[in-house]
């Protein structure tokens, strides 16, 4: 994480990671038709203080419903581009819950490559605006 990225003072985080979801996402035909697996990351900036003081889910981020969010959206609409697709998840998520900043990895482990290879993934970080 470079200085850029960091979380303002005092933030805090929580990462739900290795959201699996079947997609069609990628400019090959044979992507589109066939899907293959994708994996996304997320790891949430907020302040947790209130949620932890009070006890209080409805002061955080239910991170069930997150998960079900961003499961949706890699099985939902094909893009050309995994980096389209984070940017889609990034955006959902900032506007949909409480958070300040959001980094999200986007994992394309079977991507059309002709070398042996482990992972193919995309990371943005975005704040809100």
């Amino acid at each position: 994480m470079n200085v850029e990225q960091r979380p303002p003072e005092g933030s805090d985080t929580i990462a739900v990671t290795g959201i699996t979801a079947t997609g069609f996402h990628g400019v090959f035909e044979h992507e589109r038709t066939n899907g293959q697996q994708f994996v996304v990351d997320v790891l949430l900036y907020l302040d947790l203080q209130p949620a932890a003081v009070g006890d209080d889910l409805t002061r955080t981020v239910h991170y069930g419903d997150l998960a079900e969010r961003v499961h949706a959206l890699i099985a939902g609409e094909p893009r050309n581009l995994i980096e389209t697709l984070a940017e889609n998840i990034a955006q959902c998520i900032l506007d949909e819950f409480p958070v300040g900043a959001i980094d999200v990895t986007v994992h394309k482990p079977a991507a059309p490559i002709n070398v042996p290879f482990a992972d193919v993934a995309v990371s943005i970080h975005r704040r809100q605006r």
